[in-house]
């Protein structure tokens, strides 16, 4: 590793970054530029430039990336239907390689050598953070400070922040550890960490417990036009805006809390929370619209890309070439994705409860039962015969085939 004189810091402003901060300057004699990207967190960032350099930064930069995070990166992710062992939205997989290519561009614009990152060796997000780092820049140096420096605790690191006058504000200490951003919320650690108990009424940070959700049931009908949804109850947003409402009206009324025993990349499963509002009714009522307008292959082969998708994405492998040969996939799936769906939110639970489209490939005369039916029932006598004809010709060998004793 040759002399690194400047290093760019992805700096959330807690414990652990701020401590990073004040550690890297010391340890490498270098320059230290902080960068805190807006993805919704759900909290200020005012006063995050003015505390990081108080630190020590020498630069701070705050990034408001929640339009491009929700264009670029969650909307290719819902339209492919990516979810995680079926269940997790990837809201923090997704938002690494967009925080990690901040980084790697302002690093190449201040001349910087080096990146820093505050993930630990047990979690999946080094792996996302570094993997896309060398992925845009091959020759970025990248560090790890919690994997490498002497701290083995809080206390330790609050009383080097003490020591060295970090500002940093010392309260109770939450259990949990939590991250979020527009497209949803993790929460792990304090008593999640036994699977066989159930998550404290504490540990959720947005969604009403289904008990504590109102009595009458919401009824929204949501907008696609070509598997990107764009309007709710008749009215036009823009993809920020409508997640935004979704996680309100959704967290309203307790949907979006996800349950999930984990496979990490690093081989250990983990007991995750998710609160994803937004993202558990929009993949439900776009995967409804896709059973409506797809026809039978394309809509049995997709869960396979999904699958896989979810995959690459979860494993930091965003900018890899099978990720991008996917969405044109999608993007030609999606041409007929085109609808409106009407959904009711209730107690904890989405249902649907109506569909249409213009590409609808539901013909109710072939469909119906009454007087409309304009199917020919004649003709399935010899699709019948045809189609179990292999299985007939199987019968009648076993039936010729000698008995054994």
């Amino acid at each position: 590793m040759g002399s690194i004189k400047k290093i760019v810091l992805a700096y959330s402003g807690g414990l652990d970054t701020s401590v990073i901060l004040r550690w890297l300057k010391e340890k490498y004699k270098a320059q230290v530029i902080t960068y805190t990207a807006n993805l919704g967190q759900g909290i200020s960032l005012e006063g995050i430039k003015e505390k990081a350099l108080r630190t020590g930064a020498s630069k701070a930069y705050i990034e408001d990336l929640r339009e491009e995070f929700c264009q670029n990166y969650v909307l290719p992710a819902l339209r492919a239907g990516a979810l995680y062992e079926g269940k997790y939205p990837l809201a923090t997989a997704l938002a690494r390689p967009l925080i990690t290519k901040g980084l790697v561009h302002l690093a190449e614009k201040e001349g910087a050598e080096a990146i820093a990152h505050g993930c630990s060796g047990k979690g999946n997000d080094q792996v996302r953070f570094e993997v896309t780092a060398k992925a845009l820049n091959p020759e970025i140096i990248i560090l790890a400070p919690l994997r490498e420096w002497e701290f083995n605790s809080r206390e330790e690191e609050i009383r080097y922040a003490q020591l060295k006058n970090i500002p940093i504000q010392v309260k109770e200490e939450s259990p949990y550890s939590i991250d979020r951003n527009l497209w949803g919320i993790s929460i792990e650690c304090g008593s999640l960490e036994d699977p066989w108990t159930e998550p404290p009424s504490d540990s959720y940070q947005i969604t009403k417990s289904p008990e504590d959700a109102p009595s009458k049931p919401v009824y929204i009908e949501i907008e696609f036009k070509e598997g990107v949804p764009v309007g709710i109850n008749g009215k036009n947003y823009s993809l920020v805006e409508l997640i935004e409402w979704l996680n309100k009206i959704g967290a309203d009324n307790g949907v979006g809390r996800i349950d999930l025993i984990e496979n990490r990349l690093v081989g250990i499963k983990s007991r995750e929370i998710y609160e994803a509002p937004a993202a558990v009714i929009l993949h439900q009522a776009h995967r409804e619209l896709e059973s409506m307008t797809l026809d039978k292959d394309t809509l049995h082969f997709k869960p396979i890309v999904s699958g896989i998708y979810s995959d690459l994405v979860y494993n930091g492998l965003w900018y890899s070439p099978l990720r991008k040969a996917l969405d044109s996939f999608t993007n030609e799936t999606q041409k007929v994705v085109s609808g409106i769906v009407r959904m009711r939110l209730f107690k904890g639970n989405s249902q649907i409860t109506g569909r249409k489209s213009p590409y609808s490939l539901y013909d109710k005369k072939l469909a119906t039962y009454g007087e409309e039916d304009i199917f020919n029932q004649k003709a399935s006598k010899g699709f019948v015969q045809i189609w179990g004809l292999s299985l007939q010709t199987i019968a009648k060998l076993g039936k010729k085939s000698p008995k054994k004793n």
